[in-house]
């Protein structure tokens, strides 16, 4: 799923407008595509973070980047280390979704620091499907806001102007997952989603598991644009800039 997801990181890097030399921080970088694009732009330091170790085991290992585990509220990062702090379908997943913009605030410089973020808009394909997952999977701790905040223009406005930031502008992009098939589709959608996988053997033994793979199906059915039995499936993001006011 990383790298079909590549394009998008490509445009958060380009919409940051990075320098040679900017030290940039990927926030929730999973395996880190934002991270790489960064470093490839010339980048320096970048540093990718993730709450989950394993997927910082699976980022390259000689790709000029620092890969740290960290939470995207408590970020392992000095005040103001960096020119940039980017998120590619990341920092939107965090459960206290306030505290993470504000440590995006925190951790890019005071005097213009700014920030490059992807998010899933409301509608898109993906959150659709972890919509249709939900009810097989155990839920989020209560209290939290919903991922697609930071895929609405007026939202994402309120959650980065509340932590300092201004100059905050907003495009609709969109990716398309294509396949052969539907079958295919949903083994795709099902390998990759590693909190799916996480619950199969429970499912499994609560004979719920092909509802899940019929409900998954159901939500690409929905979805798919394809023709002639081919399967297109159109992610919907938003594209996030924003650039911290003077303090």
């Amino acid at each position: 799923m990383a790298e079909r997801l590549v394009p998008a990181a490509e445009a958060v890097a380009d919409a940051a407008d990075l320098q040679r030399g900017d030290a940039v921080l990927d926030v929730a970088c999973g395996t880190g595509n934002g991270a790489l694009a960064a470093a490839v732009r010339g980048a320096d330091p970048v540093v990718g973070v993730d709450l989950e170790p394993a997927l910082l085991e699976r980022a390259p290992s000689d790709a000029g980047v620092e890969w740290r585990v960290g939470d995207a509220t408590a970020l392992p990062a000095d005040d103001g280390a960096f020119d940039v702090a980017l998120s590619v379908f990341g920092v939107m997943y965090a459960y206290d979704q306030p505290a993470a913009a504000r440590e995006l605030a925190r951790v890019v410089r005071p005097d213009g620091g700014r920030v490059a973020l992807a998010n899933w808009a409301p509608g898109s394909f993906l959150l659709a499907m972890g919509a249709a997952l939900a009810p097989f999977l155990p839920p989020p701790p209560p209290g939290g806001s919903p991922p697609p905040s930071w895929g609405e223009p007026a939202a994402v406005r309120a959650l980065l102007g509340d932590a300092g930031f201004g100059d905050v502008t907003t495009a609709h992009e969109a990716i398309t997952l294509e396949f052969d098939a539907r079958a295919a589709a949903v083994a795709f959608l099902v390998a990759t989603a590693g909190h799916v996988v996480a619950e199969r053997e429970r499912l499994q033994a609560e004979g719920r598991w092909p509802q899940l793979l019929g409900a998954l199906a159901g939500v690409v059915s929905e979805h798919d644009r394809g023709a002639d039995g081919a399967v297109s499936l159109r992610c919907d993001y938003l594209l996030t800039t924003a650039r911290l006011d003077a303090r």
